[in-house]
């Protein structure tokens, strides 16, 4: 799926240990089988392929989580869409890192981009694509599921202390190591000197804590600085931000929220993230002062 995955545990018994990292390993390689657009022998590469010509049948499992990235589209108003293929395609960032394309390919492109696009039939259990050329990427979503299969997988096994990471940009802790009762210590990295320095430090236990930030992949053209993290609405990096990191119960809900939060800002996060997530937001903006966002509910409300 294009990133690595790693696996830190602790337990009484060593060949239980062993068992179960090569059982949530496993997971990961059946799950880059499934879901990986690197592979064009996957079910995702299928869907691809084929849904613009008309309806295809997919597992309940693949069903479940396309219809979980509607919910994400939907709540998040557009900000985030696995429908975004053919921009990132269109801007490079496709096995690539980046280029600047003219403003006729990016129109192009975003006439393909549109999750109301994307039908599900729940009877028939099938996937459709309204336009030859649409493309879903799992890309928003795939790390943050596969590190929750892995902590299921874990579980299973009877483990209660572990560390599981794709990167660093998905990361769950399970329990809390022997020497930190608060869990485990990860940093945010810096955004602008990711190697040297971190943002801020949190410590996971039980929860799982996904970042997206513009100095993974980007381009300087025109004087401009242009990331791989895409608007899906206008067809255009979004600009403004620097780094975005969310915590949540679940890995999927972490890595689904931290990009429309990227693209769409404090306030509106403020507004719209669900109260079971707290996101850190690094602006890039000399004034604003960098820190963790604190959601107040002020009424019931309805989260998907």
């Amino acid at each position: 799926m294009g990133t690595t995955f790693s696996v830190v545990l602790f337990g009484e018994q060593r060949d239980q240990l062993e068992e179960a990292v090569n059982a949530a390993l496993a997971e990961v390689q059946r799950l880059s089988d499934l879901l990986s657009i690197y592979r064009p022998e996957s079910v995702w590469s299928e869907i691809n392929r084929l849904a613009g010509q008309g309806p295809v049948e997919v597992s309940p499992e693949v069903f479940e989580l396309i219809s979980e990235c509607l919910r994400y589209s939907r709540q998040s108003e557009g900000a985030f869409d696995i429908t975004v293929g053919p921009l990132m395609k269109a801007w490079g960032f496709f096995k690539g890192s980046g280029r600047l394309p003219s403003r006729e390919e990016v129109a192009a492109a975003l006439a393909k981009v549109g999750y109301r696009n994307l039908g599900l039939d729940k009877t028939n259990r099938t996937v459709r694509l309204d336009f030859p050329g649409m493309e879903i990427n799992p890309g928003g979503i795939g790390k943050g599921y596969a590190v929750d299969r892995m902590v299921d997988i874990l579980r299973s096994k009877g483990i209660e202390k572990a560390l599981v990471m794709a990167s660093s940009s998905s990361i769950y802790g399970l329990g809390a190591p022997p020497d930190e009762p608060r869990g485990w210590k990860v940093d945010i990295r810096h955004p602008q000197r990711p190697r040297e320095h971190s943002a801020t430090e949190v410590f996971l236990q039980d929860l799982s804590l996904s970042s997206s930030g513009g100095y993974a992949q980007r381009f300087v053209a025109d004087g401009r600085t242009f990331s791989h993290i895409m608007d899906p609405r206008t067809g255009y990096p979004a600009q403004g931000m620097l780094l975005v990191s969310v915590t949540a119960p679940r890995t999927i809900d972490s890595e689904a929220w931290a990009k429309p939060c990227f693209i769409q800002g404090r306030p509106w996060a403020a507004q719209h993230l669900p109260k079971r997530c707290h996101a850190f937001f690094c602006e890039d903006r000399p004034e604003q002062t960098w820190g963790w966002l604190r959601v107040a509910i002020t009424k019931p409300r309805e989260i998907g």
